[in-house]
């Protein structure tokens, strides 16, 4: 009897292992099907607040990152977020303020997915990137109104940065500027955009971490009066439209092109800067701010009132800025207001009415009887060294137009006849290329001196340029 329970026993015993063993399979299987993907490398941006170990990463509407990056990502929840790109479309961003999660394929019970960051040493108590004793401050640049500008030098990699300091109030935030420049910046990948290295935050402060310029182009010039070489003028302008079309194709308007803002390599290299008034511009067209550019940079239709604009709002900066470079002062340099600044224009491109610009009537700051009426002048008879060089006064008068539909675009205006002596290959150039790597693309020494050092300040930014303009 006994020997009949214990076979009875041993039978169900055995049963229930089989059991055990089919359902441990049957769970092994889902757990391996839900881990076949065979992950690659997905990056999380530093600013995030998610959790690093989350799979929910959210790539921003801007970043802008190479096609051939793409990755897979699978999502383990189903809520819909409308700033999320399809996820068959986020990408690698090759950034060093990046951290990376590498999810690679594994089965059942392996270690969960270890948190890494690019080009950091492997030692836990290394410099790595998006920590604030990650850098060395040399010296002061600048200081403004939110921001301070130091010269500084990575402990990562020995660089030189320039690190933008912007102070946190407890009670107004992260100031909305400095957050639109960082998120901007940090998706463009230009020769002739300034590179957003990295982000630190801190509950005091946010640095922006850029690459270190020595100089500007204000300064370049102060440093060269009475107007550059023409064919530096030649060369920072065709950088200057390769770097707007870049972001124009983007539909990113900066906003604020002035001198300051384009900052000088010692090799001659432009880079746009402060993108802290810059704007996504979606299609169709919004209402945006009339409250944009240094005055003296300004189009006539932003200083009427105009809250509807494109690209053209910055291709009236790349004229002024034209001129300014070959003859060597402001092209309409206004000393009291806004009034002040329409006569100087109106007084070389003459008074508008609704024949030459339609539409100028409604535009809210437009009242005929408060301006003189001028009749347009050729633009060499305001800035005579217009006419010392091939084609420079009709592409600044295809610049300098009243009406901002009749403005060349970037891309247009890289085009014109002006640059026809400059090498082909110039033109063919990838996005991250110098043109100084194309031979014999070099500066020239300005007018009765060669080239010095450049001086040791540096615009990064609106909040840290004590602006004479």
């Amino acid at each position: 009897m006994c020997d009949m329970i214990d076979s009875q026993s041993a039978e169900k015993i055995s049963r229930m292992k089989k059991l055990r063993r089919t359902l441990s399979e049957s769970f092994g299987r889902i757990a391996l099907k839900k881990e076949d993907s065979s992950f690659d490398e997905i990056c999380v941006t530093k600013m995030s607040t998610r959790n690093c170990q989350g799979m929910d990463s959210v790539i921003k509407p801007l970043d802008t990152i190479p096609e051939d990056k793409k990755v897979r990502v699978q999502r383990t929840q189903s809520s819909f977020d409308p700033f999320e790109k399809p996820t068959n479309q986020v990408k690698r961003v090759h950034s060093e303020n990046n951290a990376c999660i590498n999810f690679k394929t594994s089965s059942a019970g392996k270690e969960s997915p270890k948190v890494r960051r690019h080009s950091s040493p492997s030692s836990p108590t290394s410099p790595k990137f998006g920590k604030a004793d990650s850098y060395e401050k040399l010296e002061k640049l600048g200081e403004g109104s939110y921001a301070t500008v130091y010269k500084g030098k990575s402990k990562v990699n020995g660089k030189l940065v320039a690190l933008k300091v912007i102070r946190l109030q407890e009670e107004e935030g992260t100031p909305f500027t400095a957050i639109r420049e960082a998120s901007l910046l940090k998706g463009l990948k230009h020769a002739n955009i300034v590179l957003l290295h990295d982000i630190i935050h801190t509950k005091e402060t946010l640095t922006l971490v850029f690459e270190y310029v020595h100089t500007d182009l204000c300064q370049y010039m102060d440093k060269h009066p009475g107007g550059l070489h023409p064919e530096n003028v030649k060369l920072f302008l065709f950088q200057l439209l390769r770097g707007l079309s870049y972001i124009h194709q983007r539909y990113i308007l900066h906003r604020d092109l002035k001198p300051q803002n384009l900052l000088i390599s010692d090799t001659g290299e432009l880079k746009l800067a402060d993108f802290g008034l810059a704007r996504a511009k979606s299609v169709p067209s919004h209402t945006y701010s009339n409250e944009v550019v240094t005055l003296w940079y300004r189009p006539p239709d932003v200083l009427l009132g105009s809250t509807e604009y494109s690209t053209c709002l910055d291709m009236w900066g790349v004229g002024c800025i034209f001129v300014e470079m070959i003859q060597g002062v402001a092209a309409f340099p206004g000393m009291k207001d806004i009034q002040d600044q329409l006569e100087r224009i109106f007084l070389v491109l003459g008074t508008p009415n609704e024949d030459t610009w339609p539409g100028v009537h409604s535009l809210p700051h437009f009242k005929p009887e408060r301006f003189t009426q001028y009749g347009p002048k050729n633009l060499r008879q305001a800035w005579n060294k217009l006419s010392h060089v091939n084609h420079a006064e009709d592409l600044a008068s295809k610049l300098l137009q009243c009406f901002p539909k009749n403005r060349l675009s970037a891309q247009a205006a890289l085009s014109h006849e002006y640059f026809s002596d400059l090498p082909p290959r110039l033109w063919e150039l990838t996005d991250m290329s110098s043109i100084f790597t194309v031979p014999n693309v070099r500066l020239q020494p300005e007018t009765g001196e060669s080239m010095r050092a450049f001086g040791k300040n540096n615009s990064y930014g609106k909040g840290v340029s004590n602006s004479k303009h």
